[in-house]
């Protein structure tokens, strides 16, 4: 039987129209809290429907290093509904956006693939269908979507990639290979990515199943979904935490560690006493942007915008 938290959900998405993501559940939103690499975290703002600021914030100083007012309505795409955010590649060179969800299904989907750190919009990706964000490849050359499949129940999906260069979806579904006929369900409660940015790992509810983590080979463009009946039944499900370590993937409830994932064998096990304690100190707090860094990215913005329309205006009055 799907759990309280699920039908609730279902219900959210339902609900009347509300600004969020690109996930199904309306209202989750990554774009002040971001997502970071190599030192900087990108935050979005939106300006309404029009347009939305863009800022490259230094992480440790949170000095606004470069922003950027783009056309329309974008944000960082959240993949987990705890916020969990992603879209920047591994290298440090690709940023994708996604146009914030109004209602569930949608028609269309939208997309923006820019080059950073200048903050340059490379491509703008037009979709039919619905799909949201779910990885991007630590090259930036495949980035990885959730199409729902059905008009009426988000849990229901398949995992597409879309080749960057070929500018085209790839007509076969990411899959287990071990897996293949049977059908991907349920809702991504958290996230945690390998540090090279290969491997990305979700905790999904099971959608009425059993709860599991379906780990994303970008690189490779397959999957491994690991079965976890051990969190079967949890009243918690959405409250729990992903933590990477070494050689290991742990499921982190409060200060402890329910199960752990061995990354390379996907073999799973109860972690033993002594990890419980210290496993969940690296969960980590979501960094929040202050209002003066939002601020201070708008004034650049908006100071770049003045400028720009400044020397506009003088090269008219010149000719």
């Amino acid at each position: 039987m799907r759990s309280t938290a699920t039908a609730a959900l279902l219900l959210l998405v339902l609900a009347a129209p509300a600004r969020g993501d690109g996930l199904p559940v309306l209202g989750v939103d990554a774009g002040y809290t971001g997502v970071a690499g190599g030192g900087i975290r990108y935050v979005t703002l939106g300006n309404g429907a029009r347009s939305t600021t863009l800022a490259a914030v230094r992480r440790q100083a949170g000095q606004v290093l470069n922003a950027r007012v783009l056309p329309g309505a974008f944000t960082i795409p959240a993949v987990a509904l705890d916020g969990s955010a992603s879209g920047l590649s591994a290298d440090g060179r690709t940023l994708v956006l996604i146009r914030p969800r109004a209602s569930f299904p949608q028609a269309r989907t939208v997309l923006a693939i820019l080059d950073v750190p200048a903050l340059r919009v490379r491509r703008v990706v037009r979709l039919r269908g619905d799909f949201s964000f779910d990885a991007i490849a630590p090259d930036g050359r495949l980035l990885y979507l959730i199409q729902y499949v059905s008009r009426t129940d988000p849990t229901r999906y398949v995992v597409r990639a879309y080749d960057v260069r070929a500018r085209r979806l790839i007509s076969a579904p990411v899959v287990d290979p071990r897996e293949r006929g049977e059908k991907m369900r349920g809702l991504p409660q958290t996230r945690a990515a390998s540090t090279d940015g290969r491997w990305a790992y979700t905790l999904y509810d099971g959608g009425g199943g059993e709860p599991f983590v379906h780990a994303l080979d970008t690189r490779a463009a397959t999957a491994v979904c690991v079965d976890l009946p051990q969190l079967a039944g949890r009243a918690d499900l959405g409250r729990l935490r992903l933590v990477r370590k070494p050689g290991k993937l742990s499921v982190v409830a409060g200060r402890g560690s329910v199960v752990e994932i061995d990354t390379r064998t996907f073999s799973v096990r109860r972690p033993t006493p002594r990890h419980e304690a210290t496993v969940a100190r690296d969960a980590g707090r979501p960094w929040l942007p202050v209002a003066g860094v939002l601020a201070a990215a708008g004034a650049l913005a908006a100071g770049a915008l003045h400028r720009r329309r400044r020397v506009a205006v003088a090269a008219v009055r010149a000719r």
